[in-house]
């Protein structure tokens, strides 16, 4: 897999992320939030790894997966390269996947049931290591969505903070697409205060300011950083 960068693509993927950087400083200031709060995670699935290596030369260090099978054949040999990031697996996960995900990611955004959480600690008791969690919530209640249905939401949540203590860090979600995302967002950051769990991750390239608004702490950003996807 190549890990040099077309000059062309560079310069445009170096532009995007430092736009997208001076909108988050931007709109955690007009909520009263220093611009360090909000970590951006750069939405990385499909796009190549000599994408990924310009980013990282623009100071990008966390990177959203969807596929755990992509992220294993496009991460490591960035990392062997001397890479340093955070993998951040932001898809719906098969519990087939667990291991894999427990092996290479630090924060793992989709846990959202209790047969995938069985796996995930079956996995991490193999592997002798622990990524950050977060529980997705299905804020919409999509039926074609993943995610933890609302109402199951809080017992759920509870359940997972007892079997992984520390490791079990915060929520996420993705709002329905059309509508309003502001009180999804609300009604998420609201859990968290709940729970007492530090991290949101909610918002992406169309809404991440509304989320920074509601109090996001990570927004996921892909297409506004590394062009539209086939």
């Amino acid at each position: 897999m190549p890990l040099s960068s077309p000059p062309d693509r560079s310069v445009e993927i170096a532009a995007n992320l430092a736009h997208i950087r001076r909108r988050i400083a931007d709109a955690a200031e007009r909520a009263g939030r220093p611009a360090g709060a909000v970590t951006l995670v750069a939405v990385s699935k499909t796009v190549p790894a000599a994408a990924v290596l310009a980013a990282i030369a623009a100071g990008q260090m966390h990177f959203g997966e969807n596929r755990v099978q992509e992220a294993s054949e496009k991460f490591p040999a960035l990392r062997d390269a001397g890479a340093t990031l955070q993998l951040h697996l932001v898809g719906g996960l098969q519990t087939n996947k667990a291991r894999d995900a427990v092996r290479i990611a630090e924060v793992i955004e989709s846990l959202d049931r209790p047969r995938l959480a069985d796996a995930i600690a079956n996995a991490i008791e193999r592997a002798g290591r622990a990524p950050a969690l977060l529980v997705q919530v299905n804020v919409g209640d999509e039926p074609q969505k993943s995610g933890v249905p609302r109402p199951e939401a809080d017992a759920f949540i509870e359940a997972c903070m007892e079997r992984f203590g520390a490791s079990l860090r915060g929520l996420m979600c993705v709002p329905p697409e059309g509508a309003d995302p502001a009180p999804h967002f609300r009604w998420l950051a609201e859990r968290g205060r709940r729970h007492g769990l530090p991290v949101l991750s909610m918002g992406m390239s169309a809404d991440f300011e509304t989320a920074i608004a509601c109090g996001a702490t990570h927004v996921r950003v892909g297409s506004a950083i590394f062009g539209r996807r086939p």
